[in-house]
């Protein structure tokens, strides 16, 4: 067998109405199944994790007829605001009627600042406190103005000896708007802090604090600040919403960067590689690589025969010794006509652990050394659509059509680059070809009834099923995906057995290789039908246990985790997945959602009272 990989968006039904390729991001699976069950939302101490495409929003679970605008201020800071307004009318009022005391200021009449006593430190402590208050509340209404109009630095002056006066978290956040308009981070983070030490629930202030943060590229901690803000304001305040997924994204990007500078290549899992290998047909070894050819394994030739077999196992042990076999059949070399090939599968392998460039470095030489190699072309096609150039994918693919137009595997993967492109009649049409060429290869019967389906033929669609089932009566694929569209028509019952049928399949055909898919597929129908917990973690760890580094495994684990609000041992999985991400976009999703899990997790600690606030009022975690 010549096994290669096939293209980065082979698509594999996910439960949801969309399908999902089977290399896409897992986190666009777990995205897409979250925005088309409208009931399921992660919930994490009462505040509910909203999938989204830059990132994650979050928002108070207070039901249908809440309303996303309303005032800036939250219902405890206009209380505290009105209390204190009643405290100094009626401090006005009764003023009035007693004797005025000697040292009693008129503040009334001081039009400026001139017009006011030196404030400082050493002379304030002369004054009473009816005075302090008077001067600071005078004082901070000229700052106000030479705000207005924007002679910072003398509105920072008069908040300065407004401070002196009375600390008050106002003063400081006036002071700290100063210094933000002057571009002035550090102090504005001194000032603000300074306010939320008086007044926690300073939402203002938490911007303020989170703005200057932001510019300081200290992402967590405006995450933090702006997440509080939000809770503390009822998610009434939209840019702050905002600011939570840009900085999230934000903060993903420069972390995924980091992280890939350093990190080593790695393959994916056992389930990520042999869903990659078996999208081509398989294929006798090539002449004078049989395992009845005897062939030294310190030559090039016994290198390549011996990484073939490797592949045969398709166990993850396998598949890293074929990787190490093909690099030393090329370092070795005397390949003959067989270097091609070998090109051909090392490229295949840097493709999996998303070395790309060396990918399309191996993938062209097997080309140039045996331009007949169809294959070569298939997967350089499929590198291109991975890396978003569909243009060169199809230049491809047309180059491969050339060399052999009767190569179903052409038309299978191309269906692929219509099926992405959302063109479903072509990929429709791509896919009829490659079984009027070959019908016994099974995945183009699968994608042809999921593009059906994807096109709204829903009948059309079952009935290819049915026929896969007639037909293919022993491939667990078919009960796995099939189940995946009934579960998507909320026939969970129809759907669980088709998944135990394929999870029994599985085990029969490759009990040292089973597929792990049909167990997470189960997991999440009990969570959808029965919010059963339980044995949707159970069968999750199954999956892990089979196959420890399948992502979508972890990421499905997690998501059962946030349902339950058990938030850390959630977070364990989503730093789980980001290091099992392969490429940069996977890491970043995987990241976001991983510091947005932390996030919650320093509110808790931080605003211990918000979240048991935010607990009952929610009625506690779960579905809604």
């Amino acid at each position: 067998m010549a096994p290669t990989i096939p293209p980065p968006s082979v698509p594999i039904p996910a439960a949801t109405p969309v399908t999902v390729p089977a290399d896409s991001s897992i986190w666009d699976r777990v995205s897409n199944w979250v925005s088309e069950h409208k009931a399921v939302v992660y919930t994490i101490a009462g505040v509910s994790v909203v999938i989204t495409t830059a990132g994650v929003v979050y928002y108070l679970r207070k039901g249908s007829e809440q309303k996303e605008s309303g005032p800036k201020l939250s219902k405890k800071e206009r209380r505290k605001r009105k209390q204190a307004e009643k405290e100094e009318a009626e401090k006005a009022s009764t003023s009035k009627t007693e004797e005025a005391a000697p040292t009693q200021p008129k503040a009334a009449a001081v039009e400026s600042a001139d017009e006011l006593p030196e404030i400082d430190e050493e002379s304030v402590v002369r004054l009473s406190e009816d005075e302090r208050k008077a001067y600071a509340a005078k004082l901070k209404e000229l700052g106000n103005k030479a705000y207005g109009s924007k002679d910072f630095n003398k509105a920072i002056d008069l908040y300065s000896k407004a401070i002196i006066c009375k600390p008050d978290p106002v003063y400081y956040s006036n002071r700290a708007a100063c210094h933000n308009a002057l571009a002035q981070w550090e102090q504005v983070v001194t000032d603000t802090t300074a306010a939320l030490k008086l007044d926690p629930h300073y939402v203002k202030a938490l911007n303020r604090r989170a703005n200057a943060y932001d510019q300081l590229s200290r992402y967590s901690d405006a995450l933090l600040d702006f997440t509080a803000s939000c809770i503390i304001d009822g998610f009434r305040n939209e840019q702050s919403a905002q600011a939570v997924e840009r900085l999230l994204k934000k903060f993903a990007e420069n972390k995924a960067k980091e992280i890939l500078e350093t990190k080593p290549p790695k393959l994916p899992s056992s389930t990520f590689v042999g869903n990659y290998l078996q999208s081509f047909r398989s294929k006798p070894r090539p002449e004078g690589l049989e395992d009845s050819v005897e062939l030294s394994e310190e030559t090039g030739l016994g290198q390549l025969q011996l990484g073939l077999k490797h592949l045969e196992s398709k166990t993850g042990t396998g598949y890293e010794e074929g990787s190490a076999a093909f690099k030393k059949a090329l370092d070795l070399g005397e390949l003959g006509p067989h270097e091609a090939l070998a090109y051909n599968l090392r490229g295949t392998f840097h493709c999996l652990m998303g070395k790309h460039e060396e990918a399309l470095a191996d993938l062209s030489k097997s080309i140039e050394l045996d331009p007949a190699m169809t294959q070569s072309y298939i997967k350089r096609a499929s590198m291109n659509l991975e890396l978003g150039h569909p243009d060169k994918a199809e230049e491809d693919f047309n180059k491969a059509i050339e060399q052999n137009a009767e190569d179903p595997d052409i038309y299978y993967h191309r269906a692929q680059l219509h099926f992405i492109k959302g063109e479903f009649a072509e990929a429709a049409k791509d896919y009829q070809k490659s079984i009027d060429l070959d019908s016994d290869f099974i995945f183009s019967h699968i994608q042809l009834g999921v593009t059906q389906y994807k096109m709204g033929s829903i009948a059309s669609s079952m009935a290819t099923f049915r026929r896969c089932m007639k037909n293919f009566d022993q491939t667990p694929d078919v009960y796995n995906y099939y189940g995946e569209l009934l579960l998507d028509q909320n026939k969970f019952q129809e759907a669980i057995e088709k998944f135990d049928t394929a999870i029994a399949l599985e085990k029969e055909t490759k009990p040292m290789c089973m597929n792990v898919l049909p167990l997470i597929n189960k997991a999440l129908a009990l969570f959808q039908w029965k919010q059963d917990y339980a044995e949707a973690e159970q069968l999750c760890e199954k999956a892990l246990i089979i196959d420890p580094e399948c992502d979508i495994a972890v990421a499905t684990m997690a998501q059962l985790l946030l349902q339950q609000g058990k938030v850390v041992e959630a977070l364990k999985f989503f730093e789980r997945a980001a290091e099992l991400a392969r490429t940069e976009g996977e890491l970043v999703n995987a990241l976001s959602y991983a510091e947005a899990t932390r996030t919650q997790i320093q509110v808790q600690e931080n605003y211990p009272e918000l979240a048991s606030k935010l607990q009952g009022m929610s009625g506690g975690p779960g579905m809604r």
